[in-house]
């Protein structure tokens, strides 16, 4: 006990920071648009059930309304062809859903160009300065994509050729997928692959990749710039829908200070 009792007053006294990596969930919040004839995710609603009133006069309570995939989530491995038999949301063991992250800062590039794609190489030259990427631990990509999340159309950022975002080449996710410790991928923006990667070869390939592996994908994650390239520890915490392919998810980082 002395352990947590450590930690609860580290806590309290602020030597340990807790950040919310949370987009908050609301009807604007920006979701995934596919080209027809592909089925839409749903936004996020709010349906009343009653607010004080004569359907419910002490008490205030709501339906809820959502995709799996709305909003800051996460992705299980049964969410891609690759991982069908993989585990559902909620056979997520907790001890991969709290772990240490390794955060890489690539928010210049991405200003300067919206189809910016994170390489093996600047992987590893973030371990030359860095260390190696935590066994167990999620890979964070910061892009500063969170500063578009007010506005739909900025976040897609979508002209005729399709959208434009940030993400990971081929090469970088299947060697993510195939040799680096990790447990999953977490990014700021509306999945893990990039807005271009439908005319990659293969198309989307962290989720085909990354969850094919039996890895996870954490999706429209903010305040990434508070934490620290190394150190923080990361709580991940999705609702445990049975046979469901992901969650919208509370995503908490703990911080020395």
């Amino acid at each position: 006990m002395s352990v947590l009792n450590d930690l609860a007053q580290a806590m309290a006294s602020g030597k340990i920071e807790t950040i919310d990596l949370t987009a908050p969930l609301r009807p604007s919040t920006p979701v995934l648009v596919l080209p027809e004839p592909f089925g839409q995710t749903a936004t996020f609603q709010l349906e009343e059930i009653s607010r004080y009133d004569d359907r419910g006069p002490a008490w205030y309570w709501n339906n809820i309304k959502t995709g799996e995939h709305t909003g800051t989530h996460l992705d299980a491995p049964n969410h891609w062809i690759t991982g069908r038999d993989g585990d559902d949301v909620s056979q997520l063991p907790l001890t991969r859903l709290v772990a240490p992250a390794a955060v890489i800062d690539v928010s210049a590039q991405a200003q300067d160009d919206p189809d910016f794609l994170l390489e093996v190489d600047h992987i590893k030259a973030w371990e030359a300065e860095h260390g190696p990427l935590p066994a167990g631990g999620w890979l964070l990509l910061r892009t500063g994509w969170d500063a578009r999340s007010g506005s739909q159309d900025e976040f897609l950022n979508t002209d005729a050729t399709g959208p434009h975002t940030p993400g990971v080449s081929v090469q970088c996710a299947t060697w993510l997928a195939e040799e680096a410790p990790i447990t999953g991928l977490g990014v700021e923006t509306v999945g893990t692959d990039a807005g271009s990667a439908h005319s990659f070869e293969p198309p989307f390939p962290c989720h085909a990749f990354l969850l094919g592996a039996g890895k996870y994908g954490l999706t429209q994650l903010q305040n990434l710039e508070r934490l620290p390239a190394t150190g923080a520890l990361v709580i991940a915490a999705p609702l445990p829908i049975v046979g469901g392919s992901g969650s919208p998810a509370r995503v908490l980082a703990m911080v020395e200070r």
